[in-house]
């Protein structure tokens, strides 16, 4: 069979796979929705793959990647469209329970870093994961996303973000303690300069100015006073749970406008 044969074949059963996974999903059916999926991807490619889940509806998709972070095997995870994996990020929050949020919220936050993080780095293709932080980041509800993440470590956030501000590329993502979080926030840095202070503004919410967090420390007790407050993860989950896109509308991007210039020429 041609090469044109095949194309043709596989656009013909895109419908078909599509309402295939999408029925799946929304039975609970995961497991049996990758292997549709990688099913798919043996018999059609990769690109047959990406344009199922770039049509799936985004609140399918992020009940799809719910089920899966850095320690799970997903096809999904590899090849969903950066586009298509930023509109589902706001459906994430439908996910999670109320009880949770109130008496757990670090837990769903955990959870949420450990599926961006499988999304961002499934793959060493180092385009795509700068179009997969560009394009998450670039919505109200993606910043929030990210904030949410930030705020399990915001003294290294803010001393990254400090050290992005003074070193720009030269940056080393040197902090007061480990933490995982760094790396992801230095590689949003990169990818998108608006994104990242887009993601700082919601976790600062005083924040006006990359240079003003230079000088800025938390202090060790989390219950002492700020002298820069920031948001707790519980509000930031709350936050994102009022952004969830209305089904019956697609989600928009932001207008905000760029409020800084380029930290990394």
């Amino acid at each position: 069979m041609s090469d044109e044969s095949k194309s043709s074949e596989s656009n013909s059963n895109l419908p078909a796979l599509t309402r295939q996974v999408n029925e799946l999903v929304l039975a609970g059916s995961l497991q049996h929705a990758e292997e549709a999926l990688s099913k798919a991807a043996d018999e059609h490619g990769d690109y047959a793959v990406a344009e199922v889940l770039a049509t799936l509806p985004p609140q399918v998709t992020a009940l799809h990647l719910a089920g899966f972070d850095g320690a799970k095997t997903s096809v999904a995870t590899l090849l969903v469209p950066p586009k298509a994996w930023a509109e589902s990020l706001a459906y994430l929050a439908a996910t999670w329970p109320d009880d949770m949020i109130e008496d757990d919220p670090e837990r769903i936050a955990e959870n949420l870093f450990n599926h961006m993080h499988g999304v961002v780095y499934a793959t060493d293709d180092e385009e795509r994961r700068h179009e997969l932080l560009s394009e998450a980041s670039s919505s109200d509800w993606g910043a929030t996303a990210f904030a949410i993440v930030w705020s399990l470590a915001p003294k290294e956030i803010l001393e990254v973000a400090g050290e992005i501000g003074s070193k720009g590329r030269y940056v080393t993502g040197q902090t007061s303690a480990d933490s995982d979080i760094v790396p992801l926030a230095i590689d949003l840095a990169k990818a998108s300069e608006d994104g990242w202070e887009r993601s700082l503004l919601e976790l600062f919410p005083e924040f006006r100015n990359a240079a003003d967090l230079a000088d800025v420390e938390l202090p060790e007790d989390e219950d002492e006073e700020s002298e820069f407050p920031h948001r707790s993860t519980r509000e930031l989950l709350y936050r994102l749970r009022k952004q969830v896109p209305s089904v019956r509308s697609a989600p928009k991007r932001s207008s905000r406008r760029s409020i800084g210039t380029d930290i990394f020429s």
